[in-house]
């Protein structure tokens, strides 16, 4: 296995950074166990939620399963929902391309490796919660950390050192297999294992030394991203060399085939209503963190009028936090809504009933399985509006979108890019221009007309094919 902490494209790696990669290794191996000669079989199970893609959890198992002849594997972790939902976008796109789709979640796994995500993981949202509790914290520690800390090309070593420890769980994985990985552990440790087809789908517009991934060909859904990796500008005190073309590709945005076969019926029914001043389809989605959950709450509270007024029908998914709606129903005293909680099935009849039929009201949407909470999201896209969203994963879907509030610096530029093409709104970065911004988009509907006839245009130009595109850089049809 080559040592990939020491360069990066190229690049050397100060000797220092590398030290400290090498000793961080050593501490998830002191604190977890050395599985480096275990021989971990693997088995699959059926994603229920996702059986309309025919998609299989990949797990640990008494007995080696041979994988299907067209298998393509999408790498993931759970960190919040993003990574989660551009996976799905990439199982989508397989099944729609006729590959079988295999769901690789490498921290859900009894090993090493896995231990150390988890871990990583924890402390990331924690630090996430913190900075939305104090302003200090987050002014002088987990903005500049998430913006120009994770840009820096060392913050490399330590990942290609950690994900060294993921090598075990990939001994069993064909080398040649077709994987796409939507963060970079999953690629980096793909890689390490000596797989030949690795695709690191990389979700932020903002580059990172981060996301970087030598030996898998990296994808990025905007020009301004393709600039700074194959660039590498502001990832060192002094040039570097970028990512050579031949291994980075512009790509467009990571979307479900499902919420793209029907787009421009979508957006038909969504001028009608418009047009014939029904009640505007605003659906909201919840961090599980409580982070944003003030403004949240605040735009809630701003929109009840519009809901009792009939002009606004509101959609809120929980996704698997039903601690956050208990928090908002304190918060709100009275609020009436109508649950969807474990009832993926009522979600969708409900769904179909008013997609060209009639909604208003408050609907709060929760489930405890990760998959449908994720995907209730997409299926309520197609016959929603307008989606409120922090501009991170969610910022580059083809829904008209308001953004509030970023989490963490990295997200302020995906909320330029959906400026920029025209789809999206500004970031708001505080409750009183949220609501003047609400305000605005249902009195003005105008503003809506026009981002849905860019996201016709977008369409067009194949801005949101980048997930079917990686599926074809990673079976080599691209």
């Amino acid at each position: 296995m080559k040592d990939r902490s020491k360069s990066i494209f190229g690049n050397l790696i100060e000797k220092g950074a590398v030290r400290a990669a090498e000793r961080s290794k050593a501490k998830f191996v002191k604190k977890y166990g050395d599985d480096s000669a275990a021989h971990y079989k693997l088995g699959f199970e059926p994603i229920d939620a996702l059986g309309f893609i025919g998609a299989q959890n990949i797990v640990f198992s008494d007995k080696n399963e041979p994988f299907d002849e067209k298998a393509l594997i999408v790498g993931n972790i759970r960190m919040g929902f993003g990574h989660y939902r551009i996976s799905i976008a990439m199982a989508s796109c397989a099944a729609a391309l006729g590959y079988k789709p295999y769901w690789l979640d490498l921290a859900s796994f009894d090993a090493t490796g896995s231990k150390m995500i988890r871990e990583q993981n924890d402390l990331y949202s924690l630090a996430s919660r913190i900075s939305q509790k104090s302003r200090l914290f987050n002014k002088l520690v987990w903005e500049p950390m998430n913006r120009d800390g994770f840009k820096k090309i060392t913050y490399n070593a330590k990942d290609q050192k950690n994900s060294e420890l993921l090598v075990p769980i990939f001994e069993n994985v064909p080398k040649d297999v077709p994987y796409i990985a939507t963060h970079v552990w999953p690629s980096q440790g793909a890689v390490h294992a000596g797989l030949t087809h690795v695709v690191n789908a990389i979700p932020d517009n903002w580059p990172m030394g981060l996301h970087l991934s030598e030996g898998a060909i990296h994808a990025v859904q905007t020009p301004y991203a393709y600039l700074g990796y194959k660039t590498l500008a502001g990832f060192a005190k002094t040039p570097l060399k970028g990512i050579p073309a031949s291994v980075l590709k512009e790509v467009g945005c990571f979307i479900d085939h499902e919420l793209l076969v029907n787009l421009e019926e979508d957006n038909r029914l969504r001028k009608e209503r418009l047009s014939s001043n029904k009640p505007m389809r605003i659906l909201m989605t919840v961090g599980g963190a409580g982070a944003g959950f003030d403004d949240f709450a605040a735009m809630v509270k701003h929109l009840l009028p519009y809901v009792k007024a009939k002009k606004v029908a509101l959609f809120i998914n929980f996704g698997d936090h039903k601690v956050v709606y208990e928090k908002l129903l304190k918060v709100l005293p009275g609020l009436k809504v109508k649950e969807y909680f474990n009832d993926y099935d009522g979600l969708t009849s409900l769904v179909r009933d008013i997609r060209e039929g009639e909604a208003e009201g408050v609907t709060a949407i929760y489930h405890d399985d990760i998959f449908r909470a994720v995907y209730s999201t997409n299926l309520l896209m197609p016959v929603t509006d307008l989606l409120v969203t922090k501009p991170s994963e969610l910022a580059y879907y083809p829904i008209p979108k308001i953004f509030m509030k970023h989490i963490g610096g990295h997200e302020v530029y995906g909320a330029i890019h959906g400026r920029e093409v025209g789809d999206s709104t500004d970031e708001y970065p505080d409750k009183k221009a949220m609501a003047e911004a609400l305000d605005r988009l249902i009195s003005d509907k105008e503003i809506l007309f026009h981002m849905i006839d860019r996201i016709e245009t977008l369409k067009k130009q194949g801005y949101y094919d980048g997930a079917y595109r990686c599926v074809k850089l990673a079976t080599g049809q691209e």
